[in-house]
């Protein structure tokens, strides 16, 4: 029986997951929406000299880390003796 591999740490997947985040149409688009303005004070971006304001876009219903660590462990990440390799026809075939 050959040797397991290891689990994939959760700080990559987390790691991965925030730079799907940073890089996405959603955040993007919110940011335009309002006006890259703090909703709550009002302050706007800015990297001017001394007048540094970062924005961040808020999850209003906040984000489960662990469960979506799990969730990607349980769904994407399985042990290599549930998945196959198939070529892009074959593949396409299976999720007909």
């Amino acid at each position: 029986m050959g040797k397991r591999l290891p689990h994939t740490p959760q700080s990559q997947i987390v790691a991965a997951l925030r730079r799907l985040w940073l890089r996405s149409r959603e955040r993007s688009a919110t940011a335009k929406r309002d006006n890259y303005t703090c909703q709550k004070c009002g302050r706007k971006q800015s990297v001017a000299k001394d007048k540094k304001v970062k924005i961040h876009v808020h999850h209003k219903n906040g984000i489960h880390w662990k469960n979506m660590v799990k969730y990607i462990r349980r769904q994407l990440l399985v042990d290599p003796k549930y998945l196959e390799t198939l070529c892009e026809d074959c593949h396409k075939e299976e999720h007909k």
